[in-house]
């Protein structure tokens, strides 16, 4: 098997679906009309509610989605071999994925942009609301541990990365405050592209200095740093951190892709790993769990993910232009992303697996399974930095992307530039997500608890934002210094899996409301009994056998309790949304527009 046959070929069943599925999503299910204005152009007013261009719409809805997880779920899940991951992204994708987005998406632009949890209260009543509301405070929690997680390997004592990340901080600060003062966009991304390579560049010229000591970095000690580093991103103005790191990792994540894209296509490397692996069974070293239901827990973002929903009910339905525009945002963006994630999991299946897992198990575990490593010891001299161990995915995405190119003979010269150019993409992309991440959990916490004490409620209030701040950074710094990758990774994907079957809940809800005949439903059903079946399944799993068994390694009180807590809620709205497909499937058809409530 090669790398072209599978991009190529995945891509043409992506085109065809989205031109037939999305087509019958668009016109027949949700019954998509331009007659009416979005709330977009009722509700305009300057500032969140603003009537956008399609595909200005479509990059930032997209830049907002895809954040690591497309990129690390499926080099996480290739310890399966490549046939799981790349199944369960174009199925996931298309079944899943871009229907999920599109209704949910449509069901918050029905109630004028309104949060999911707003939604499903309106929906599904208010005991199902509040069990939404404090789930997606929960899954944005993890969340924000998981992300965190792949940083701190990618930056473990390697001084080159952590410098060119930490760089980036006043880089961007920079860059905010040079906008802001003259407004010359132009002027202020050349200098910050220039200095974000140059941060690159002056990486080997602080190894082997003080400032390089300093920055060579245990896990532990970054798992202080960033909850702390959060807190500012989160309270300080969005316009000085949190918008132009945004704005500027959105270069290097069209540049590493367009590059990996290229590579694949030029050099045409063979997929060295074989479609199942003996580890489908059980038993991985990087993943304890069997194939199902873990490669559909591992692989979240490319394929289904419920962190979507916060996208597709915050910022986006506040600037669809026309009804329409729906399709193309809400299911071609997630087919986009879709391709992110086969991308990554090309990168990964081209190395030798026993190099693959040497660099994602440690050590200790890599010795006791008989394998030896390929051509490891190489790509660590032309790097410049020892690979094993490094775990989270991170490290064997940008290790996968250099090794494509080592087989251009002038490259090998820039092998270790390239690499923690890779680095520092994904990191600062990363962090881009926690910025976000820890805010959108401020306002969560500050909304939850404001009804306890009013005043909190209000966003600007500056001791509520520094306590909410303070609070987020906390719970996820905690479950970030007490786990490791395999399992906060499995937590942040059984609580975002179930964020996505919450969803699809809703939006079965509002396409039994509207659609002509009641078996459109299925569109999200379908999914959904698969998705819920597959959580609940996967959380009881990790309970049993990992958060509560103390001879397990990943033994954690803290983890099964959350656990538990998730899958409660999910069965609480679950049942809800029962009884109220119940109503609705006896209740006459009444036909309705897309502005109906």
């Amino acid at each position: 098997m090669n790398a072209i046959s599978i991009v190529i070929g995945s891509i043409c069943i992506l085109l065809i679906a989205y031109r037939l599925y999305g087509t019958f999503m668009a016109a027949k299910v949700l019954k998509l009309s331009d007659a009416k204005p979005t709330p977009a152009h009722e509700l305009q007013d300057g500032k969140d509610y603003v009537p956008t261009n399609k595909w200005v719409t479509f990059g930032h809805h997209f830049a907002a989605i895809a954040a690591a997880g497309p990129l690390v779920g499926p080099i996480l899940a290739a310890q399966f071999g490549y046939l799981p991951g790349l199944l369960w992204l174009l199925i996931g994708a298309v079944i899943g994925g871009a229907v999920h987005d599109m209704v949910v998406l449509f069901a918050s632009m029905r109630k004028n942009g309104k949060s999911l949890s707003e939604v499903a209260k309106e929906e599904l009543g208010p005991v199902a609301g509040f069990c939404t509301g404090l789930a997606m405070l929960f899954i944005i929690t993890i969340t924000m541990a998981g992300l965190s997680m792949v940083v701190l390997h990618a930056l473990e004592n390697n001084p080159w990365g952590t410098f060119a990340v930490a760089i980036t901080i006043p880089i961007a600060m920079f860059v905010g405050i040079l906008y802001k003062k003259t407004g010359n966009l132009k002027l202020a991304s050349t200098l910050g592209f220039i200095l974000l390579m140059i941060g690159v560049f002056a990486g080997p010229s602080i190894q082997q200095t003080a400032l390089g000591d300093l920055l060579t970095l245990d896990t532990h000690t970054l798992g202080y740093i960033l909850p702390i580093y959060a807190f500012f991103a989160a309270a300080l103005p969005i316009w000085l951190l949190l918008a132009p790191r945004d704005y500027l990792s959105s270069f290097m994540k069209i540049g590493v892709f367009i590059a990996l894209i290229v590579g694949v296509f030029i050099i045409n490397p063979a997929i060295q790993f074989p479609a199942f692996t003996s580890f489908v069974g059980g038993g991985g070293p990087i993943l304890a769990g069997p194939v199902w239901p873990f490669v559909s827990i591992t692989i979240a973002c490319g394929a289904i993910s419920g962190f979507h929903a916060f996208v597709g009910s915050g910022t986006t339905p506040k600037m669809i232009n026309r009804w329409s525009d729906i399709k193309a945002v809400g299911f071609g963006a997630m087919l986009v992303e879709c391709v992110v994630g086969i991308m990554a999991l090309v990168a990964a299946t081209a190395l030798q697996p026993a190099d693959y897992v040497a660099i994602n198990s440690t050590p200790k575990v890599f010795q006791t399974l008989g394998m030896d490593v390929v051509h490891l010891p190489e790509l660590a001299e032309k790097i410049g930095l020892n690979l094993e161990g490094r775990t989270g995915g991170a490290v064997t995405l940008a290790v996968g992307m250099t090794y494509i190119f080592t087989k251009i003979p002038w490259f090998s010269h820039l092998s270790s530039y390239f690499f923690q150019f890779v680095i520092m993409f994904e990191a600062v992309f990363i962090l881009t997500a926690i910025d976000a991440g820890t805010r959108v959990a401020r306002y969560l916490i500050q909304d939850f608890f404001g009804e306890l004490y009013k005043p909190l409620k209000k966003a600007d209030w500056l001791p509520g934002s520094i306590f909410a701040s303070a609070l987020a950074c906390f719970l996820w710094g905690y479950l970030l210094v007490s786990g490791d990758i395999s399992s906060i990774w499995a937590l942040f994907g059984v609580s975002n899996q179930l964020m996505a079957a919450i969803g699809l809940i809703v939006g079965a809800t509002v396409i039994l409301k509207i659609a002509d005949k009641r078996w459109y439903a299925l569109t999200c059903m379908i999914p959904l009994a698969y998705l819920f079946v597959t959580v609940m399944y996967a959380g009881y799993w990790m309970v049993a056998n990992v958060y509560l068994n103390p001879s397990n390694a990943g033994y954690n009180v803290l983890n099964g309790i959350l656990s538990i807590i998730m899958l409660v809620l999910g069965i609480v709205i679950m049942i809800a949304a029962i009884k109220k497909w119940n109503e609705l499937w006896n209740a006459p058809t009444i036909r309705v527009n897309t502005k109906a409530a």
